[in-house]
């Protein structure tokens, strides 16, 4: 299903981490696509409030978790660069689909990065 959201479509998620050599883009590609998944599902699901919204985000940051692994074994790690412009892109949706409100740290709550 495409994304209907057009603050989402068009957003360039994780520019830093592509811009930034460092950063292998088969494995910024995985994160980016955990990102778009995760607005396909707040599309398909419509969380009504935080907690419903948390349930989501957490399901992502997860993902993002385990992705850590593929990053190290490309030469790279998820370091204060890749850390800053993961949670901003993890707030910029729920800004973007309406959740004023939210604070990026529960947004990412289960993080390990």
């Amino acid at each position: 299903m495409p994304l209907t959201n057009a603050q989402v479509t068009a957003h360039p998620f994780l520019r830093d981490l592509y811009r930034d050599g460092y950063y292998p883009d088969h494995v910024v590609d995985r994160g980016r696509d955990v990102l778009l998944a995760l607005c396909a599902r707040i599309e398909a699901e419509r969380p009504v409030g935080l907690p419903a919204l948390h349930l989501l985000t957490h399901a992502a940051t997860e993902e993002v978790n385990d992705l850590e692994t593929a990053f190290v074994e490309a030469g790279s790690e998820i370091e204060t660069v890749a850390r800053e412009a993961i949670a901003g892109d993890f707030w910029f949706v729920a800004q973007a689909y309406g959740f004023t409100d939210a604070d990026v740290e529960e947004l990412i709550a289960p993080r390990e990065w």
